[in-house]
């Protein structure tokens, strides 16, 4: 993580801080806490350095155990890593910049159940990247002002919409 900490925030502090957030940290105290060593699931913060240039922004280098994160679930990795620590008020800035994923989780990952020759064939697109998006908002809009959203995006060249 690029991290440019709170004025007072020490760097140390506020890679302890991401990496408790963005694995089993909470913002507040709750019942559950007692309940499980918290510990065998804690991101650490295991290096810190300065960004050349830049005194007050910090690379903060955070492994988490492979236990916190449930097999095969692409989401789930990123809902935690990527979730609401980058609302954390202890930070003026963070920013994800690498994210190594060992083979052995890798390897959970079971892929789509058909290959993108099958979704190509269905779309009867060759030859480049598909294109899509998610119509937004996703709700609220009527049958019909959603289906004109869906027309447009299709029409300006959009292979699938959501």
């Amino acid at each position: 993580f690029r991290v440019t900490p709170q004025l007072g925030l020490p760097p140390e502090e506020a890679g302890a801080a991401v990496a408790a957030e963005s694995s089993t940290g909470t913002w507040t105290t709750v019942w559950t806490d007692g309940l499980t060593s918290l510990d065998r699931y804690k991101g650490r913060c295991y290096h810190i350095e300065p960004v050349p240039g830049d005194p007050e922004q910090y690379i903060c280098y955070v492994a988490y155990p492979l236990d916190l994160f449930e097999e095969g679930s692409v989401t789930n990795m990123f809902t935690s890593i990527g979730g609401n620590v980058f609302g954390f008020k202890a930070l003026r800035a963070l920013r994800l910049e690498d994210l190594r994923i060992p083979p052995a989780y890798a390897k959970t990952f079971q892929g789509p159940p058909h290959g993108i020759q099958v979704e190509r064939d269905k779309l009867n697109k060759y030859g480049r990247p598909l294109l899509g998006c998610t119509i937004k908002p996703k709700l609220g809009l009527s049958a019909k002002n959603y289906g004109r959203a869906c027309y447009e995006c299709l029409r300006g060249g959009l292979d699938f919409t959501k």
